[in-house]
C-alpha cells in the first residue's frame, strides 16, 4: 500500500525522476558522432549510455537506499509487487499493449510538429535506427544484438524498478489524482535523447502508469515495456534478413 510509505518532496522527486536522463542523454550526444563515425547507427551510442549511465544510476541508486534504511529491496525498497492472477496478464497485456500502440499511432503527428523546434541539433546526434541502407550488415547485426538485450530488456527493465517501483509510489500526497499523469510527464521527459516525443510518450504511458498503479504489480510493467521497447528490433531484424 502506498499509504505506509514515507513521500518525496515534489522537488525531489522531479529531479530523481529528470537527473538520470539528462546523465543518458548527455552522454548519448557524446557518443552518437564516435560511433557513426565507426560505422555504427546511433542507436548504438544510446545502447553505451544505458550501459553506463542509466544502469549504474538508477538500479545503483534502489541498492543504495537498501543499504541506507535496511529495508528488503523487493516489497521495501521497490514496492508494485502485489500478486496477480495469471489470467489477468493475458488481459491487461494485451489491452494496454494494444492502448498505448493506437496512441502513439493517433499523436504521431505531434512528434513531427515538435521535432521541428529542435531542428538545430545536427544530423549525427539524431536517433538513428540505421535502417536506411547506410550501413553494413555485419554492423547492423553486432548494433540489433547488443541494442536488443540492452534497450528491449535490461533497460525497460531496470527503468520499470526505478521509475514504477520505486518513484511512483513516493510521490507527493499532494498531487492526488494528479499522481499518474504527473509522473508519465516526467518519465517522458526524462528521455533527453527524443524531447520532441515528450507529449506522446505522456499520454502514451497512460494506459500502464493507471493499471499497474491499482494493480500494485510492477511485473506487469516490465513485461510491457519490455515488448514496447522489442517492437523496433524485431522490425529491425526482419529488414536486416530480408536484404541480405
Amino acid at each position: 500500500m502506498e499509504k505506509d510509505i514515507k513521500k518525496h518532496s515534489l522537488g525531489k522527486s522531479v529531479v530523481l525522476h529528470l537527473f538520470p536522463g539528462l546523465l543518458i542523454g548527455a552522454f548519448y550526444f557524446l557518443f552518437a558522432p564516435t560511433v557513426e563515425t565507426h560505422g555504427f547507427p546511433t542507436i548504438m551510442a544510446l545502447t553505451l549510455a544505458g550501459i553506463i549511465a542509466l544502469i549504474p544510476f538508477e538500479f545503483g541508486y534502489l541498492l543504495y537506499q537498501n543499504r541506507k534504511t535496511g529495508e528488503q529491496l523487493f516489497g521495501g525498497i521497490i514496492r508494485y509487487c502485489t500478486k496477480m492472477p495469471f489470467w489477468q496478464y493475458l488481459i491487461w497485456i494485451p489491452t494496454i499493449f494494444v492502448a498505448t500502440g493506437l496512441i502513439f499511432k493517433g499523436l504521431e503527428f505531434t512528434t513531427d510538429f515538435f521535432k521541428s523546434f529542435f531542428n538545430w541539433i545536427p544530423e549525427n546526434r539524431l536517433l538513428d535506427m540505421g535502417l536506411n541502407g547506410q550501413f553494413s550488415k555485419q554492423k547492423l547485426i553486432i548494433t540489433y544484438v547488443n541494442s536488443f538485450l540492452f534497450i528491449a530488456i535490461l533497460f525497460p527493465t531496470v527503468e520499470e524498478l526505478y521509475f514504477r517501483g520505486y518513484l511512483m509510489p513516493r510521490m507527493p500526497s499532494k498531487l492526488k489524482g494528479w499522481t499518474p499523469l504527473i509522473h508519465s510527464l516526467l518519465f517522458a521527459l526524462y528521455h533527453t535523447w527524443m524531447p520532441w516525443m515528450f507529449l506522446v510518450r505522456t499520454v502514451g504511458l497512460l494506459p500502464l502508469v493507471y493499471i499497474v498503479r491499482r494493480k500494485e504489480n510492477i511485473l506487469l510493467a516490465i513485461i510491457l515495456h519490455c515488448l514496447l521497447n522489442s517492437l523496433d528490433f524485431i522490425m529491425g531484424f526482419m529488414f536486416i534478413f530480408d536484404n541480405s
